[in-house]
C-alpha cells in the first residue's frame, strides 16, 4: 500500500470538495433560477468534462498552466515554482474537471424548490441571505450533499487529467490512481489489488452515505 499516494489523493479530494462547495452553490443557484441569453451554452461548457476525454482536458490545462502562459508566469514570479507538476496545479485541474459533478446536482437541488416557497419567504420579509441560509440550503441539501460526495469520490479515482498535469512525483502529485497504474506496470498485482480494494471501499462508503442521508431526508419530509 502506497500510503503517501493515498494521503495525497484524500488531501486533493478534500480541497477540491471544499473549494467547489461555495462555487457549486452559487453557480447551481444561478443556473436553476435565472434565464439569460446563452444559458444552454454555459451549461454545456460546465458539463463538457463529462464527455471530453481526460487526456484532452489534461493537455489543454497543461498548456494553460505552463510557464509560457500569463498564469504560469504569475505563479512562478509569486512563488518561484512552476504551476504544472505541482500540487497547486493539480488542484486547479481537479477543480475544473469536477465542475459538472459539483454544479449539476446542486442545480437540480435548487430547481426542486417550489417558487412559491421563495415568494413566501420574500413576503415574510426575509432578506436574500436569510432566505438562502434558512430555507434554500436546507431544502436543497440532498443535491448539495450528493455533489460533495460525487466530487470527493471522482477526485480519488481520476487518472488522465492528474497524470497530464501533475505527472507522478512521489509526495507531490502521485495519487493513488497513478500508484495503482505504476504497480500494474511493474507486475506487482498484490499491491495494485490492495490499493484498488481500498479505493473501492472508500468510494462505496462515500456513495452509501449519500443514499443513507438522502433517504432519511425524504422520510422526514413525508412525516
Amino acid at each position: 500500500m502506497d500510503w503517501s499516494a493515498l494521503s495525497l489523493s484524500l488531501k486533493l479530494a478534500a480541497w477540491t470538495m471544499v473549494i467547489l462547495f461555495p462555487i457549486g452553490i452559487w453557480l447551481g443557484r444561478v443556473l436553476a433560477w435565472q434565464d439569460f441569453r446563452g444559458k444552454p451554452l454555459v451549461e454545456a461548457m460546465f458539463a463538457l468534462p463529462l464527455v471530453l476525454p481526460p487526456t484532452v482536458l489534461g493537455y489543454y490545462l497543461l498548456v494553460a498552466l505552463g510557464g509560457a502562459t500569463p498564469l504560469g508566469r504569475f505563479y512562478h514570479d509569486l512563488t518561484g515554482q512552476q504551476l504544472v507538476f505541482s500540487f497547486e496545479g493539480l488542484l486547479i485541474a481537479s477543480i475544473l474537471f469536477n465542475l459538472p459533478f459539483a454544479i449539476q446536482p446542486m442545480q437540480r437541488g435548487f430547481e426542486a424548490i417550489p417558487i412559491e416557497v421563495r415568494d413566501a419567504a420574500a413576503c415574510c420579509g426575509l432578506s436574500g441571505w436569510r432566505t438562502l441560509w434558512r430555507i434554500e440550503l436546507p431544502l436543497a441539501w440532498p443535491g448539495i450533499l450528493t455533489a460533495l460526495v460525487l466530487t470527493f469520490a471522482h477526485t480519488l479515482g481520476e487518472f488522465g487529467v492528474v497524470l497530464m498535469v501533475g505527472g507522478s512525483i512521489p509526495g507531490e502529485t502521485k495519487t493513488i490512481a497513478i500508484a495503482i497504474y505504476d504497480r500494474v506496470q511493474a507486475f506487482d498485482t498484490a499491491a495494485a489489488g490492495a490499493m484498488s480494494a481500498t479505493l473501492l471501499i472508500i468510494s462505496l462508503m462515500a456513495i452509501s452515505f449519500t443514499f443513507l442521508i438522502s433517504s432519511r431526508f425524504k422520510s422526514r419530509r413525508h412525516d
